[in-house]
């Protein structure tokens, strides 16, 4: 199995019907480095082409001022990913209290200003939820960040009604791609008539980033998608196989747009940390990409450190148990501070430059 496939198929393993973790464990993410308030708002999007519902999150700037702070989870997910996650991940279940752990967002404030816009995909068969510290920080510094979930793949979507969608994934990955793809362009589409929040968007100014899988679906829009401007792989294979002989399209071809890798060694047969001197699939895309591009490796991380799971597992390892084990594989031996403070510098920089377009 894939090593990015991994906690995809431990988060599957939820038990229907459970009760949410009686437990009073929580944490808090990371502050957010912006001058900005932030707000957040769920938003459910129908389309009926193709006979698909989604979920996003839309994270954006906002007035300083009171109001209840956004859930992590919603509440009929928590029970879920207790179940699935918090044993791929070393933790216990039953142990942290998913389902009260919040954001530095403002639930459904009002958005102030009109902003650029990112685009957040998810790794495979993962949660837009793991890309919250990212989202929240980008929109601390002036964009209007959107994460989705990818029904049918992600393990469960949790929507208006109630309806809880579990996991309808194949293994075919290349089919995914065109799924994900289209998720992100339709988003796109569907960004401008969100009410409340379509006015605030500068869809002149569009960016693409994601981990894993999600990266390279972030790659791969920038390719089809003429409003992309820069596209951010967060350790992303570029390749459909573990060896990387089929590779992706921006991985064979390269891309036509400003593109940042960042990469680990939590995710190479050998153990190299993956960078495009390493890995055959991002010297492919190096190579065959003449627009600007930037490669940073962190080398004593691991996969899952380009997630939430980089800042919350060691946060957690100091109130309940964690296998060190577990806890290395996931997030290697970087210190979470240095990790996060790297992730976010690199990513706001390459954005400001590509997508924000500041010096």
């Amino acid at each position: 199995m894939r090593f990015r496939t991994v906690l995809a198929a431990a988060l599957l393993l939820t038990v229907l019907g459970a009760a949410p973790a009686a437990a009073e464990t929580t944490f808090e993410l990371p502050t957010p480095t912006g001058p900005h308030a932030i707000g957040e708002r769920d938003v459910h999007l129908v389309d009926s082409a193709r006979g698909r519902e989604l979920m996003i999150s839309v994270w954006y700037p906002t007035r300083p001022g009171a109001g209840p702070k956004a859930p992590y989870l919603p509440a009929a997910a928590a029970a879920y990913f207790d179940q699935g996650a918090a044993p791929a991940l070393g933790l216990p279940s039953g142990k942290v209290d998913w389902a009260a752990v919040r954001t530095h967002a403002r639930a459904n404030a009002p958005v102030q200003g009109r902003w650029p816009v990112i685009v957040y995909s998810p790794g495979w068969a993962s949660l837009r939820a793991l890309g919250s510290a990212t989202a929240e920080d980008l929109a601390s510094r002036g964009y209007i960040v959107v994460t989705i979930d990818h029904t049918g793949e992600a393990p469960f979507v949790v929507f208006p009604d109630g309806r809880v969608v579990f996991s309808q994934q194949s293994k075919d990955l290349v089919a995914g791609m065109r799924t994900r793809v289209a998720d992100v362009r339709f988003t796109l589409d569907q960004l401008p008539g969100i009410p409340g929040l379509g006015k605030a968007m500068d869809l002149s100014r569009v960016g693409v980033i994601g981990h894993s899988f999600g990266g390279d679906t972030a790659a791969e829009v920038s390719t089809v998608d003429s409003r992309v401007d820069a596209a951010a792989d967060l350790d992303g294979w570029l390749a459909y196989d573990v060896d990387g002989k089929q590779l992706t399209r921006a991985g064979a071809d390269g891309v036509t747009r400003p593109v940042l890798l960042m990469g680990s060694s939590g995710s190479t047969s050998d153990g190299q940390a993956r960078s495009h001197r390493t890995s055959p699939a991002w010297k492919s895309l190096w190579e065959h990409t003449s627009a600007p591009k930037q490669d940073i490796t962190l080398a004593t991380a691991m996969h899952y450190s380009y997630t939430d799971v980089q800042w919350f597992l060691p946060k957690l390892a100091q109130q309940v148990p964690v296998d060190p084990k577990v806890q290395e594989t996931r997030i290697g031996r970087i210190d979470p501070r240095v990790s996060i403070t790297v992730q976010r510098s690199a990513i706001a920089g390459f954005f400001g430059q590509y997508v924000s377009r500041r010096p």
